[in-house]
């Protein structure tokens, strides 16, 4: 079912949702006095769409950089005879206090809150407002909901001086939410009487007090009757605690899990306690008991444990106490306890560190609100990925998608993570993964790199890049890509291994794609910082793959595009040339590189009279003998040469060397290369050399075009003939070899 779940097309409804944020203007808004987003008129959206617009919002806030939020957006929601709204979950900074002020008339029955950091208590009195028909209302990680600020409307100068100074609200408690059943108040402020703020909840069904201590929960038994989940995660606990859980004999869910990192507890799991559990809470379908400390043996001692399968059967558990359980639970959580490494766990699904199924449960289990335990959990799933073979490996990766997505600022998550999809995404298991897939990999990889400037992170996510077809692959991202990679070579203190990665996949970006791309690429400054890294690399006299790349990435960018050759030559691109070739004179690659760059800029007839210069084409005329990477120095050096020839006698502009010497060095290079050479050297369009055949200016022009494209097809036939007869070449050989001005050898190669 995941298969087909990751390979379906998204729905209409998310298409158009997604269109509509992304135009609020021209769709359902129009903009007031040039600022406010105003719905129109005309517009009326039930709580189906409404509660889909605004949590998508919310998503793409937080994971789409292109995506602007609006200051006024949540005011569109603000009457309810307009707009509906039911069920929301808002994240993080994106949401404060006017926000859900704007939208305090909807009758909210679901609101959750998770991290909002900005919301004060302003908004403890706007949820007032929703008290009469809100059911579920998470306030997790709102740590400053329950402060408001001491001195409101005081004077503006004298608060800059005086910060005003944060108070703890006493008064509020949930009085008059006469409807709510699922509350969520993880991670709440120090400092707020939890029961006195709950006692006025008739009949609560699910609880979750994550990382709150109290000493005292005796309160919860006013709900033993109604509760059936209760999470305590990071709460100490105490004998006091277990006898009051006992009591709550209608739960199904109970969480007492722990981060064992986090701080030290006294508290230490024994057989008696789990054998409280199974006794008292026979509706239990799950329980995490995660990162606890045993403190006695509670498993079952090897010699009565059967060979061969392993059962979820309740009698024939490893975990003594799990012997009186009615039916295996549904959940059982054991990361990070020695528990899950036993045979017979009468659970249908365990969160633990023995398997792959166990981590990938715990990932899947903890992701939203624990991310201390998921980096833990995702690194585990890392091991597996690189030395094992991940069986589940669609599954996998939508985990970590959505935990890099979920927790986009979170350092341990990003570095796990981003190393987590190098793996993942890696060729052997590229058959199983649709387009739709690795499209959300790369989106995530791109965000990862825009918000952390860390080196680990940026060079895994260009690692993970490089399991990429380039540039096809990227192509809808084309030029977030560029300006991130660009944005690391540029830096002024660099690592060398994320440079050499990003300029390989800067020159993968430009091969083979169309001349608008290289134009866009080239406007974010691309010729300039290829030049920079060159510039630098040569005052340390290194050669490495970064400066051959670097000239690779320049030869590719300028191919058929006149504007990015004409930047190579305003940044001193020619003198970078001259230098590189007196440092390195034996390095073939780059030679090759250079004059294929070169061979792009002679091709602009504008850009030509920047080449004729004695020192140039006293230098393009000796490579003609270089023996370089084959014939490919050579070569390109001669076609320089000819297209500087074809513009003929006058434009000769040097005294030396002569023009008729020149020449004659160019026929002689051409006449000594193999005609069968295979090629080190990839063309898209043969109009550059074409240009060459209907002439008689330069017969050795005429000559060096004619041997090329003699070559090409001969040794390519397959890919270089129909590009030959698609582009017109028959007619224009036609022409060479009736043509008085042409070389018999010429002519010969024509026909």
């Amino acid at each position: 079912s995941l298969k087909m779940a990751s390979d379906s097309p998204e729905s209409l409804m998310t298409l158009c949702t997604d269109y509509c944020l992304r135009n609020l203007e021209g769709t359902l808004c129009y903009l007031l006095d040039n600022e406010t987003l105003r719905l129109h008129p005309d517009i009326f959206l039930p709580s189906e769409i409404c509660d889909k617009l605004v949590n998508e919002y919310v998503e793409l806030v937080k994971t789409d950089s292109i995506f602007e939020p609006h200051e006024s957006f949540f005011t569109l929601f603000s009457d309810p005879r307009s707009t509906r709204l039911a069920r929301i979950h808002l994240r993080e900074q994106i949401v404060q206090d006017q926000d859900l002020e704007a939208i305090r008339k909807q009758d909210l029955v679901e609101l959750y809150l998770t991290n909002c950091e900005k919301l004060t208590a302003k908004s403890l009195q706007t949820l007032v407002s929703f008290s009469h028909t809100l059911i579920s209302l998470s306030l997790f990680g709102c740590c400053n909901i329950f402060y408001e600020e001491e001195n409101p409307g005081g004077c503006e100068d004298d608060c800059l001086v005086n910060p005003t100074r944060q108070v703890l609200v006493k008064d509020f408690t949930f009085e008059g939410f006469r409807r709510l059943r699922f509350l969520n108040l993880g991670r709440l402020i120090e400092g707020v009487n939890v029961e006195t703020l709950l006692r006025p909840l008739a009949s609560l069904a699910a609880l979750d007090l994550s990382g709150i201590q109290l000493n005292d929960v005796g309160f919860l038994t006013q709900w033993k009757d109604t509760l059936v989940s209760l999470v305590l995660y990071n709460m100490d606990l105490s004998e006091e605690h277990i006898q009051v859980i006992a009591q709550l004999r209608k739960l199904r869910h109970l969480d007492i899990s722990r981060d064992h990192l986090s701080s030290y507890y006294k508290f230490k799991l024994t057989r008696r306690v789990l054998n409280l559990f199974v006794e008292h809470l026979v509706n239990l379908t799950s329980l995490d008991i995660s990162g606890h400390t045993m403190l006695e043996n509670c498993t079952i001692p090897n010699l009565e444990e059967k060979m061969g399968q392993t059962s979820i059967e309740p009698a024939k558990s490893s975990i003594a106490p799990f012997r009186g359980l009615k039916r295996p639970l549904q959940f059982l959580g054991l990361f990070e306890t020695s528990l899950c490494r036993l045979t017979h766990i009468p659970a249908y699904k365990v969160s633990g560190d023995k398997n792959e199924e166990q981590v990938l449960n715990a990932i899947e289990a903890y992701t939203e609100h624990r991310p201390e335990i998921t980096s833990r959990a995702i690194n585990l799933l890392f091991d597996i990925a690189r030395i094992e073979r991940c069986s589940q490996l669609l599954r996998a990766l939508q985990l970590v998608i959505t935990a890099l997505k979920c927790h986009k600022d979170d350092k341990n998550i990003q570095v796990t993570g981003s190393a987590a999809l190098f793996y993942l995404t890696n060729s052997e298991y590229r058959m199983e993964q649709s387009v739709k897939l690795r499209r959300q990999v790369i989106q995530v990889v791109l965000n990862g790199m825009e918000s952390y400037q860390e080196v680990t992170v940026q060079r895994n996510c260009c690692l993970t890049l490089c399991n990429f077809s380039i540039p096809e692959e990227l192509e809808f991202q084309y030029r977030r890509v560029n300006e991130l990679l660009l944005n690391i070579l540029n830096q002024s203190r660099q690592d060398e291994s994320i440079q050499r990665i990003a300029v390989h996949l800067c020159n993968a970006l430009v091969c083979q794609v169309d001349n608008d791309h290289k134009e866009a690429v080239g406007k974010m400054g691309f010729v300039m910082t290829m030049l920079k890294l060159i510039q630098k690399k040569l005052a340390d006299k290194t050669c490495d793959q970064v400066m051959e790349f670097s000239w690779s990435a320049l030869w590719n960018i300028t191919d058929e595009t006149p504007d990015n050759c004409e930047m190579f030559l305003n940044y001193s691109g020619m003198k970078l040339f001259l230098e590189c070739l007196k440092e390195f004179p034996e390095k073939q690659e780059l030679h090759r590189n250079m004059l294929g760059l070169l061979g792009n800029v002679a091709e602009v007839k504008e850009l030509r009279p920047q080449l004729m210069t004695s020192q140039f084409i006293t230098v393009f005329s000796n490579l003609l003998e270089s023996k370089a990477d084959g014939i490919e120095v050579s070569y390109n050096a001669c076609g320089v040469l000819s297209h500087i020839m074809f513009d003929g006698p006058e434009a000769w502009g040097i005294c030396e060397p002569h023009r008729e010497e020149v020449v004659k060095r160019m026929w002689a290079a051409i006449q000594s290369w193999d005609i069968n050479s295979r090629r080190n050297i990839n063309y898209r369009s043969f109009e550059p050399i074409l240009r060459l055949l209907p002439q008689g200016i330069s017969p050795v022009s005429q000559h060096w075009a004619t041997w090329a494209l003699y070559n090409l097809v001969s040794v390519y036939p397959d890919k270089y003939c129909p590009l030959l007869i698609k582009e017109g070449g028959i007619p224009l050989l036609k022409d060479v070899i009736k043509m008085g001005s042409a070389r018999q050898e010429t002519k010969e190669m024509a026909r």
